[in-house]
């Protein structure tokens, strides 16, 4: 054979294109999103769910971390191959700053964890089918992290962006329940996040968009800072030159003071006025007293001394204060106090204390914990109109909170206390 009987390489590789182009090829999401777009995407993706991450680990007290996210495309007909399994679909809807909806797929057993967690366990549920408590568990951690999500949408749009309270449903592909909570589109856009917490969960948490609420997420970040750019350099632009400074006209050097200053060179204060007939005779000046106010333009951190108090005998005697032990008060007249007897007094049990930042008192919603100054299992304080006068610990009593009183502040520790 001779080399005439051989293909070349360029009739191959037009061999080979001819059959690639005969067989349909699967779309892919750089068909729907520009990789500008895909980047956006998932930078929104990033510090929104970054966010929501730091939520969920205050929530359930463990570490939480959402990796970034990877953008790409599902079609309603890969849901089977997806979602072999049933997961756990939670859906929002945006009902200010935009209009869509969002929805996370989680698995199942993730769902029973963060569960479990919120109700106050290990993290090690038994492998059973979520139940109604657990369902609710689930929601509200969702309804955390979404708020969470929603706050960061509003600060990187500059938009007020608010969203819908989370409904939670079971996806299952094997007999078609929970698919009517995913948006009808035929094909959206996944966002996908690795997500671990603590050592009992590395799995995957799954985002759908529709196409166009992700385009109107991107065009609005995108146009929203070209148009501040914008507004910004067109305001540098109409701002008028500034005006060259005059040259300053040189001050006098000022010359040492020889002798206090007088009157005329202080402030206007008003005159000593003479005592009339019959008063005692008023302080001298403080002039006398070795202190000047201070001159005209000094500011008054910087007070002027001249003379000053040595030289004086002062006589300095340490205070003498009253006893104040319990032998200082001795038993009130029973008639006295039979007088007091009907005036009613304001009982309050407190719980404990806490101090928040404005920020997190804004984000406070439906279902969130907080967090208090006191253990669990430690006495509670007991005020009368607001003064603390024992200490106890809460008890049932016929479906009824009550309170045990276990310890009286005394007496002493109360006077000590007094403003």
């Amino acid at each position: 054979m001779t080399s005439k009987d051989y293909l070349s390489q360029e009739e191959i590789d037009a061999l080979l294109k001819q059959a690639n182009s005969d067989t349909p090829s699967e779309p892919t999401v750089d068909d729907y999103l520009t990789p500008l777009e895909q980047d956006a995407l998932g930078e929104i993706g990033n510090i929104t769910f970054g966010s929501a991450a730091t939520a969920l680990s205050t929530l359930l007290n463990k570490k939480v971390d959402i990796t970034t996210p990877k953008v790409s495309i599902i079609t309603r007909s890969q849901f089977e191959t997806e979602f072999p399994k049933p997961h756990v679909a939670i859906h929002v809807q945006y009902v200010d700053g935009f209009e869509g909806i969002n929805s996370l797929i989680i698995k199942t057993r993730d769902a029973q964890v963060i569960a479990d967690l919120m109700l106050g366990g290990e993290g090690n549920p038994a492998e059973e089918e979520l139940n109604d408590i657990h369902i609710s568990a689930v929601q509200e951690a969702m309804n955390q992290m979404m708020g969470s999500s929603a706050t960061s949408m509003s600060t990187i749009f500059n938009r007020f962006v608010n969203i819908s309270p989370p409904g939670i449903d079971i996806l299952n592909m094997s007999n078609g329940t929970g698919v009517g909570s995913l948006p009808p589109d035929e094909t959206l856009i996944k966002i996908s996040f690795r997500l671990t917490i603590g050592d009992l969960i590395d799995s995957t948490i799954m985002q759908l968009l529709t196409v166009q609420f992700s385009k109107e997420m991107v065009d609005s970040l995108i146009n929203g800072a070209v148009s501040e750019s914008s507004s910004m350099e067109s305001a540098v632009a109409s701002a008028p030159a500034p005006t060259p400074a005059a040259a300053p006209t040189p001050t006098p050097a000022p010359t040492p003071a020889a002798s206090p200053p007088s009157y005329d060179e202080m402030p206007a204060y008003a005159e000593p006025q003479m005592p009339a007939a019959g008063q005692a005779p008023m302080m001298p000046p403080m002039q006398e007293q070795g202190y000047y106010p201070p001159p005209q333009g000094r500011p008054y951190s910087e007070p002027q001394h001249y003379g000053g108090m040595q030289g004086r005998n002062l006589n300095v005697q340490p205070v003498q204060f009253a006893n104040f032990g319990a032998s200082a008060y001795g038993q009130a007249d029973d008639n006295n106090l039979n007088l007091l007897m009907d005036i009613p007094l304001k009982v309050t049990v407190e719980l404990g204390r806490t101090q928040k930042q404005i920020k997190d008192i804004l984000e406070l919603s439906q279902g969130s914990i907080i967090e208090l100054d006191k253990l669990a299992g430690e006495p509670v304080d007991i005020l009368v109109n607001n003064k603390l006068i024992a200490k106890g610990e809460v008890v049932v009593i016929d479906e009824n909170f009550g309170v045990r009183v276990t310890d009286i502040v005394s007496q002493w520790d109360r006077i000590q206390k007094l403003q």
